[in-house]
């Protein structure tokens, strides 16, 4: 699943854009409105602007000769500048600095002193339903410029000493959880700590980078870097109580034209100081929006290669291969069928999710994804993989979510000279699978068959499909999963504390559904060997884990990994386990392997990790 906003992508092409043309109003300081007094002289001081909460006590109002230096200039995007006033109170709850949007690019550069005139607005990005945070800016601005050429106030360090090991107060549950009324504790919260410096110079010096750069230009640093280490340079997410409260994103000011961004995986550092004003947008929450970036000091981080199974053993795999159709590249088929036969070490049986249909995001009714197959099967062949066979379910057209016209589906692939598909026909796509029993084993009354396609709980989802494996003549029933997205879940750095997580309560009667489907296989064979797997799209210490788990059906994988090992996606720079693999009793003994070869690097044949389960049957 991938969690970046196709409108992500306007914002990154708009950053390559240099023009310096403003359509600000110059005005001399003696013509702007009067404000009827904060500070000592009469005018408001941006202290007041911020206030001691998350929104500022100003709100909507008309205020005039705001003094500040100019500490960063945005001419892509969100246009306007930064000031920051350089006689500060003593309140370390109120900001000192604080965005000017001007809608255009300004005519003003760093080391302005100016006077602002305009109103103040808490700009929510993502808008009311999103759950963000608000960023406290002046709008419809009018600038009076003073003088050039001032050296800036000093920037305030963001380090392990500096930022909070809690990471945000508790909502009142009488305020639907909001905490933007709270007054802010900035030694107490990470969060409560950056509102505080919201539009503030900062900075950060030689951190790890937790989260590789990407195509919008960002990448996320920690500025705590004994903060849940994993073994490969990342931070790992293992808990709702535990989401590392110092990671930081990092973008630039500069427009790609004039400064490409640096390319940067998990695990390198950049080096140096990075320096410019804390912002806020609704994709990650805090920012470094850099003036001056550090330099990518490159550690080398390996893409990971797992052992080839041994002859007695049958290693089940799953990989997640990021809306895969005809229409992508030769060079996507081909990196993913390397991954398949180099860093998986081709499996015997191989769970995909994301295959789409034979023409991909066109919306024209296809459902077939023969061709998607054929290309993806001759790709691994070529790449010196076996030649695997694939069994699947064409889905209805527009039922099971995902990439509009896409039809993604759940496929399994495997090796048919190790392991044999049991063909059991007669299920389509609204076709429920069910257990039957022969001579003492539990079978399936189709294979491949979808798990309880009718049931809501599959609504605009993907369904499970469930098949029958023999391997050296035992039966192992396989499970390919992918569960509902987390769209429409608050972010972490939510106004709401702690977090809704709204989208789960489907993903609830997903695992329920699937669990019961175990359950009815362990019934009429206690020691059946069950393969539950795929992109479960929730955490290994989820509700959702909990309830695949629940009556001892089936046990998780991932928890015989190490902490520091625990992640399939990194996600806002938290490095968390999206994609599980499960087992029931009766496969007592396994060896796992979650493979890190996409989620750490800026080069991704996929946004997932692909991991591999090894056991004699």
């Amino acid at each position: 699943m991938s969690r970046s906003p196709a409108a992500r992508t306007a914002r990154t092409a708009a950053l390559t854009v240099a023009a310096l043309t403003s359509t600000l109003l110059a005005v001399p300081a003696t013509a702007a409105e009067p404000f009827g007094g904060a500070g000592a002289d009469g005018a408001v001081r941006i202290h007041d602007i911020q206030g001691g909460t998350r929104l500022s006590p100003l709100d909507g109002t008309r205020v005039s000769d705001v003094s500040g230096v100019v500490t960063g200039v945005r001419t892509y995007g969100s246009r306007g500048f930064w000031i920051q006033d350089t006689a500060p109170d003593a309140d370390p709850a109120t900001s000192e600095g604080v965005f000017v949007y001007t809608g255009s690019a300004p005519a003003v550069s760093v080391g302005d002193l100016v006077r602002v005139s305009g109103t103040v607005d808490e700009y929510r990005p993502g808008g009311a339903s999103s759950g963000n945070q608000t960023i406290t800016q002046i709008t419809r601005p009018q600038v009076a410029a003073v003088s050039s050429g001032h050296t800036l106030p000093a920037p305030v360090v963001l380090d392990a000493a500096a930022v909070p090991d809690a990471y945000a107060p508790e909502g009142d549950p009488a305020a639907g959880g909001r905490i933007e009324d709270l007054e802010l504790r900035p030694g107490s919260y990470a969060l409560d700590l950056y509102e505080s410096l919201e539009g503030m110079d900062v900075r950060v010096a030689d951190a790890r980078v937790v989260a590789p750069s990407t195509e919008h230009a960002e990448l996320w640093v920690t500025v705590e870097p004994r903060q849940n280490p994993t073994r490969r340079g990342g931070t790992v997410y293992g808990g709702y109580d535990r989401p590392n409260p110092g990671r930081v994103k990092v973008e630039s000011l500069v427009p790609l034209a004039q400064r490409p961004f640096p390319t940067a995986n998990t695990g390198d550092v950049l080096a140096g100081p990075t320096t410019g004003p804390l912002d806020y947008d609704q994709y990650g929450g805090y920012l470094v929006a850099a003036r001056e970036m550090g330099t990518v000091t490159d550690r080398g981080l390996q893409r990971e290669h797992t052992r080839r199974q041994h002859r007695g053993e049958l290693a089940v795999a799953t990989y997640n291969v990021e809306n895969l159709h005809p229409g992508n590249g030769q060079e996507k088929f081909d990196r993913l069928a390397r991954g398949v036969v180099e860093n998986l070490a081709s499996p015997d049986i191989l769970a995909l999710e994301e295959i789409q249909d034979d023409n991909g995001p066109t919306d024209d009714g296809t459902v077939s994804a023969g061709r998607t197959l054929t290309r993806f099967v001759e790709a691994i062949a070529a790449a010196g993989g076996p030649r695997y066979a694939w069994r699947s379910i064409d889905p209805v057209d527009g039922a099971d979510g995902g990439q509009p016209g896409g039809n993604i589906r759940t496929v399994f692939l495997f090796d048919p000279d190790r392991v044999s598909f049991v063909d059991r026909p007669g299920a389509d796509a609204a076709t429920a699978v069910g257990v039957a029993r022969e001579r003492g084993r539990a079978v399936l009354t189709h294979s491949p068959g979808r798990i309880a396609p009718q049931d809501t709980a599959w609504e605009d989802s993907r369904k499970p499909l469930a098949g029958e494996f023999r391997f050296r003549g035992r039966t192992v029933i396989v499970v390919a999963n992918h569960f509902a997205s987390k769209g429409g879940d608050q972010s972490l750095h939510a106004a709401v504390q702690p977090p809704e997580r709204s989208s789960e309560a489907q993903r609830h009667r997903q695992a329920e559904a699937v669990n019961r489907f175990v359950r009815q296989v362990l019934a009429v064979e206690r020691r059946a060997k069950v393969v539950v797997l795929g992109d479960i799209n929730d955490f290994e210490f989820s509700a959702t884990a909990r309830k695949l788990t629940a009556g001892g059906a089936l046990r998780n994988a991932v928890l015989s990994l190490p902490e520091s090992e625990r992640y399939t996606y990194v996600f806002d720079g938290n490095s968390q386990v999206l994609d599980q693999t499960l087992v029931s009793p009766g496969i007592r003994r396994f060896d796992y392997d979650i493979v890190h070869v996409n989620a750490e690097f800026a080069d991704q044949a996929s946004d997932h990790d692909p991991q591999v389960i090894r056991f004699r049957p």
